[in-house]
């Protein structure tokens, strides 16, 4: 991870600001500890959060991103991982037309950080519609809840949710944790999310943000 080379990031647009804290609560909501990783090169700022990732040697559950990009007002060549919470904590003091967001100065170590998405290759596979990815989600997260009892230990945890979101959701192979990404992130409306693949990794892109899946097994 390079240095971090600015103390904030001044944004072309207010909206995005407001964009930015609804990303994050979502992401904060699904994983209370998590962090963002802030990723500008150049006019164009990357915000990073992991939804799912592998976390015992050998389990099936796959890496699943959520991205947001947005444009800066002034070009930026940072890339810095901090805690949602620090970053919701600044977002909370800005004003409504304030373009500029503090860059928390305590970074974090995350793994999943070390695995990047590649940036080109990417083949166009077709589009799949938000009310299947929704109806996947929902019923991924109904069966999750059946399996894992009131008090469970992390190991029950983790192989339910290894076990539902690292089904294949279609015959591409799409990992049935990006339907619930794209729901619980609030990326899904009602139109389509085109799919790309590249060598191991998917992605659902919309009008809303990206999700990005690793398949394969084991840890990051």
């Amino acid at each position: 991870m390079s240095e971090l080379l600015t103390s904030s990031f001044r944004f072309a647009d207010p909206r995005d600001l407001a964009d930015l804290k609804t990303f994050a609560t979502r992401a904060k909501a699904i994983d209370d500890g998590g962090a963002m990783r802030l990723q500008a090169a150049g006019p164009v700022l990357a915000a990073y959060v992991c939804v799912l990732r592998p976390r015992l040697l050998g389990e099936s559950t796959p890496t699943i991103l959520g991205l947001r990009t947005m444009a800066l007002a002034e070009p930026s060549a940072t890339d810095v991982t901090v805690a949602l919470s620090s970053v919701l904590d600044r977002l909370a003091r800005i004003g409504e037309n304030d373009v500029e967001l503090p860059v928390p100065p305590t970074t974090v170590t995350e793994s999943w950080t070390g695995v990047g998405a590649p940036r080109s290759g990417w083949e166009l596979l077709g589009a799949v519609s938000d009310a299947h990815l929704r109806a996947a989600a929902e019923a991924g997260i109904a069966e999750v809840a059946g399996i894992v009892p009131d008090k469970p230990g992390a190991l029950i945890v983790n192989n339910a949710r290894a076990a539902v979101w690292g089904r294949e959701l279609d015959d591409a192979g799409l990992p049935a944790g990006a339907a619930f990404a794209a729901f619980a992130l609030g990326f899904l409306a009602d139109g389509d999310q085109k799919l790309y693949r590249a060598g191991r990794w998917f992605r659902l892109s919309g009008s809303r943000g990206h999700v990005l899946a690793r398949t394969g097994s084991g840890l990051l």
